[in-house]
């Protein structure tokens, strides 16, 4: 849930919800991206590496996002 809170900071919004996958969208880059939200379990780190690439996002990048969430 804190990675969808990270990226609507980042202007994506959550287009749909299939199960316990979010879809989120950025309107004004058109990237999409899947995120899985199983209760309270946290992301892992490989996962966390395929939404970055997906949005264009580095773990520079994400890391300061990460401290203001």
């Amino acid at each position: 849930k804190k990675m969808i809170k990270l990226l609507s900071r980042c202007g994506f919004e959550v287009i749909r919800i299939k199960g316990s996958h979010h879809f989120l969208r950025n309107n004004e880059t058109d990237l999409v991206t899947t995120v899985p939200v199983h209760s309270n379990e946290d992301l892992g780190i490989s996962m966390v590496k395929n939404i970055l690439s997906d949005v264009n996002l580095n773990i520079e990048q994400y890391e300061k996002l990460r401290k203001k969430v």
